[in-house]
């Protein structure tokens, strides 16, 4: 594109520069509809509209594609490329329905005719969030997502599964996290005009684990210990994700506290891993034999502190 053939993509899809991505998806569909030629036949006008549109969607709803529009305009496509800037008449571009879900139809026929009011029934379909495309060039993405344990996810591990009738299998690295999102190519949906493949998005789910949870980068884990630990002091052991190690607890420690496990987390990298922290939680015997009610009840009585001294005197 010349830079005086420069298209203001917000400005076609009538956004602001700050504008969400289901901003752009909104101001997309309603723009497509208004112009699609099977509402305008014969409007060349509506027909020209109804290319730019595509082609502001196509660029403003993929990040990588945007942040490069943002930031080098006219010559965004050809950043990384080593060309010049686009010729006017370039072929066709792809138009981008992330986060739309076309499970709900059967193909994409029926998407169009729900979009222009036709009415016709849908069906559904499995790996249904993703992309399609009019014009020259339509290329179906997927999007599904996986669950992993957590200790497959610790680990890294092998999947496999039916994308129709097709066996994909999947090696997932050490370390995912649950909003990872892994990217197949050319295992998505074929178009219903090239029969070209997209790409498979698989998004990560983690399952709930007894012990562990995540805090940020790091992991967390709820360890009890008893009264007498927590005064004392202790030499405990606690698990990891990769094997039980022994921790110090300092004497004088109060219920809720963290002790951190330096590098015994979550992968940040293939060479590096997080913190382990280690919060504890005092728990009292319910079930005390006659020697263990004695002492304590000798402890009860030689005992001169009073966690609620500060509260004697306080009041509204």
């Amino acid at each position: 594109m010349a830079a005086n053939d420069f298209k203001d993509y917000y400005q076609v899809l009538g956004i602001s520069k700050n504008a969400s991505a289901d901003e752009i998806k909104r101001a997309y569909r309603k723009l497509a509809r208004k112009y699609h030629p099977d509402l305008n036949p014969g409007d060349k006008k509506a027909e020209t509209r109804f290319k730019e549109v595509n082609e502001a969607q196509e660029v403003l709803s993929d990040p990588d594609k945007r942040r490069k529009y943002d930031q080098y305009g006219q010559y965004w496509s050809q950043v990384g490329q080593g060309g010049g800037a686009p010729r006017p008449g370039s072929p066709g571009v792809n138009v981008d329905f992330s986060g739309f879900d076309f499970g709900q139809y059967g193909n994409f026929e029926e998407f169009i005719n729900e979009m222009l009011g036709r009415g016709v029934g849908r069906s559904t379909r499995s790996y249904s969030k993703g992309s399609s495309g009019f014009g020259d060039m339509p290329v179906s993405d997927s999007e599904g997502s996986i669950k992993l344990t957590l200790a497959e996810a610790f680990n890294g591990t092998q999947k496999q599964f039916l994308v129709g009738s097709e066996t994909v299998k999947v090696r997932i690295p050490a370390g995912a996290k649950s909003g990872s999102r892994l990217r197949i190519r050319g295992k998505g949906q074929a178009s219903p005009y090239s029969r070209q493949r997209g790409d498979l998005y698989l998004n990560i789910e983690l399952q709930p684990h007894p012990l562990f949870t995540f805090q940020g980068d790091n992991l967390m884990a709820e360890i009890p210990i008893t009264p007498e630990e927590a005064v004392l002091g202790a030499e405990i052991t606690v698990p990891t994700p990769d094997g039980r190690v022994e921790m110090k607890v300092p004497g004088g420690v109060d219920s809720g506290q963290s002790l951190r496990l330096k590098g015994k987390g979550w992968w940040k990298s293939k060479q590096q891993r997080g913190d382990l922290m280690v919060k504890l939680k005092i728990v009292t015997p319910k079930d005390l034999t006659s020697i263990e009610r004695e002492y304590y009840q000798k402890l009860a009585a030689a005992n001169s502190y009073n966690p609620r001294q500060k509260l004697e005197n306080m009041g509204l």
